[in-house]
């Protein structure tokens, strides 16, 4: 008995070579959208490749669909047009460089899915595979709300994961301290990427003491706009000035007669108690003076406008006669008044 070929036969042959030439010729005719599972995305865009949307592209599979004997793969034919990926893909701190390095297995179409209709996104990721610090801002303070339900994309992005809007943060930071989401609002502008990167640079640990101006005294209890007027971004908080007089010269009472250098005589504990320099003045403390208090000649609390006459402490003495006049340096010095030299003309 003859053992039976099965679908081997040459009958079995014939009917698979009919069939494939059916396929062959139907794909053929139907411009190679036999196996489309739906329409490709129709989102217009800047023109790449010589078109603006992958629609235009529809029944030229080839364009990004690789033959199984061919040594290319889609990725490779999705960056003939999309070039400025592959200059990223060379970058690990690029956007896609991070992603490709932290998970090498990736391809295009496993976060850029296609063929799900002409309004489908064009990309869906998982946000824990997502390095999100590459685009400018962490998650490692929102991985979840106050209420300790997790972030999900939607939640920042909407339906876009390429949009994002600065009402996002005041409405979330807004139910979670409504007075402070309004306080900082007003203070420093609604931009709030401008500032903030996702890491709490300048948020409740942001340590002052560690940059150049430290908060000593009095300065702790200030709040960050009354320094950092106006301020709407890094650089505008950066460049606050650092000198002591741009913001105290509108309450300054010296008007200027003693420079612009506050900490020469105050510290950040308070305007009092107060150190100062006399030599900064037009009447250097020299000799006896040096040892003297400030009240001892400068009674009633009087600093400005106070005479420097020698005969406004010192009342010259009677055997003087009024002879001398009131200059008392001409012949004294301020060491002691004795000895004293006479350095006028003799008149008698």
């Amino acid at each position: 008995m003859r053992q039976r070929l099965g679908c081997l036969s040459g009958t079995g042959l014939i009917a698979a070579l009919i069939t494939a030439l059916f396929i062959a010729g139907y794909v053929y005719a139907r411009g190679g959208l036999l196996f489309n599972p739906a329409p490709l995305n129709a989102q217009s865009g800047r023109a790449l490749g010589g078109v603006t949307s992958h629609a235009e592209i529809g029944g030229n599979c080839e364009s990004c669909h690789t033959a199984p004997w061919e040594s290319e793969i889609m990725a490779d034919r999705c960056v003939v047009c999309h070039t400025d990926i592959a200059t990223e893909l060379q970058s690990v701190e690029s956007l896609h460089g991070a992603i490709m390095f932290d998970n090498p297995d990736l391809a295009c179409r496993n976060c850029h899915p296609e063929h799900r209709g002409q309004a489908a996104p064009l990309t869906l990721i998982e946000i824990e595979s997502f390095p999100h610090e590459a685009v400018g801002f962490s998650l490692n303070g929102h991985q979840r709300f106050s209420t300790g339900e997790s972030f999900t994309c939607a939640d920042c992005h909407h339906d876009d994961i390429t949009t994002f809007t600065t009402d996002t943060c005041y409405v979330c930071h807004h139910q979670m301290d409504a007075a402070f989401a309004r306080d900082h609002l007003s203070t420093f502008g609604n931009s709030c990427l401008a500032c903030h990167d996702g890491v709490d640079r300048y948020g409740d640990n942001f340590d002052h003491n560690q940059f150049v101006f430290q908060l000593r005294g009095n300065h702790i209890e200030i709040s960050c706009s009354g320094c950092h007027q106006n301020a709407r971004t890094i650089a505008d908080l950066q460049s606050t000035p650092q000198d002591c007089f741009s913001c105290h010269s509108q309450d300054e009472p010296h008007e200027g007669r003693f420079g612009t250098d506050c900490a020469s005589c105050h510290t950040t504990d308070g305007w009092l108690p107060a150190t100062f320099d006399h030599n900064l003045s037009g009447f250097p403390l020299t000799g006896r003076h040096a040892e003297l208090t400030c009240e001892q000649c400068h009674t009633l609390g009087q600093f400005a406008g106070l005479s420097t006459s020698c005969t406004s402490c010192h009342a010259e003495p009677e055997f003087h006669a009024g002879l001398f006049g009131s200059n008392c340096a001409v012949c004294h010095s301020t060491t002691a008044w004795t000895p004293a030299k006479f350095n006028g003309q003799h008149a008698f």
